[in-house]
């Protein structure tokens, strides 16, 4: 992996603390441009956290305000899961996002970003924590449908998003939208709580300081939203660096093409070749008979990949 660990860089059982000046440094202007940005040494829930802090009106959240945790006892995933995170071992970050107040500042209308566009915001995350991990350390991070990124099979991060309502976010700006996500960072094989998921640490990685990896993320999160935004939320639209958020979805998700088992309400079992995205975000999915079906998010309780006999791959 890139970057040699040096005698001065902590090891796997002493991880290097947050430290809030050089974050807020990092991600405010003139380094970034988060309008705010709260390190805390423990959140319940940084995404429920976040989002109530933005529902008081004593208080100003503006458009991509972050919350950074060093511990969380009572992390939040999809369809009511939980999860402790300990002290130390992992990336949490939950992002408030106001498209209509970016679109407002930009001279549009706030009803120009599209109603789909808020289902991309999570694939977002995902985009950015992929590139960005990429680009620092070297691991082949891939998205897995829906919200999961993966590194060779295995869950290294969850991302969920979840919105807020408009009259919070604000009456004439849209819907606010809380995107948070968590990266396993220092925790050990041992550590993790199922042998489907992975770690910084187990990947072999040397760059473990969450002072470097958060930004890295972080702001390439703001700058993929920012032009996101400025297309009107259309994930099919070229963003002003190049692909389209669709486009850069499909080259970094690691589910389509392969054969997948889909895990629908009612114990309902679908089997079939993850094929494409679609707009709104929803996977197509070819079943053996070569019937195509549209899953949402919303829809799946468990989409994992496959073995041709059907027996599942990975979490």
């Amino acid at each position: 992996m890139t970057g040699a660990a040096t005698p001065n860089e902590p090891t796997s059982h002493d991880p290097a603390p947050l430290q809030a000046p050089l974050l807020k440094a990092a991600l405010t202007h003139p380094q970034g441009v988060f309008g705010r940005v709260e390190v805390v040494a423990s959140a319940g829930s940084t995404n429920t956290d976040l989002a109530a802090g933005a529902s008081d009106s004593r208080q100003y959240y503006p458009d991509l305000s972050v919350l950074i945790a060093d511990a969380q006892p009572a992390g939040k995933g999809r369809l009511g899961r939980t999860w402790e995170v300990p002290a130390g071992s992992a990336m949490i970050s939950s992002v408030f996002l106001r498209p209509g107040g970016q679109a407002r500042q930009a001279g549009r209308t706030p009803s120009a970003f599209a109603t789909t566009g808020y289902g991309w915001l999570s694939v977002l995350a995902g985009i950015a924590l992929c590139d960005s991990l990429r680009a620092l350390t070297g691991i082949p991070a891939e998205l897995k449908w829906p919200n999961d990124v993966v590194v060779n099979g295995r869950k290294l991060a969850g991302i969920l998003a979840q919105v807020v309502p408009a009259a919070v976010a604000g009456p004439d700006l849209g819907l606010g939208v809380v995107v948070g996500v968590g990266v396993n960072v220092s925790l050990s094989a041992e550590q993790l709580p199922t042998e489907r998921a992975t770690s910084l640490l187990v990947e072999g990685v040397d760059i473990l300081d969450r002072n470097l990896l958060l930004p890295a993320y972080l702001n390439k999160f703001a700058s993929l939203y920012h032009e996101f935004v400025a297309v009107g939320g259309d994930a099919g639209r070229a963003l002003e660096s190049g692909p389209s958020v669709m486009e850069l979805a499909e080259n970094f998700m690691g589910t389509l093409g392969q054969q997948v088992r889909a895990e629908l309400p009612g114990g309902a079992i679908l089997l079939g070749t993850a094929t494409a995205l679609q707009g709104d975000g929803s996977l197509l999915v070819r079943d053996v008979a070569g019937t195509v079906h549209a899953v949402s998010a919303g829809d799946v309780i468990h989409l994992r990949r496959t073995d041709s006999d059907g027996r599942a791959h990975y979490a």
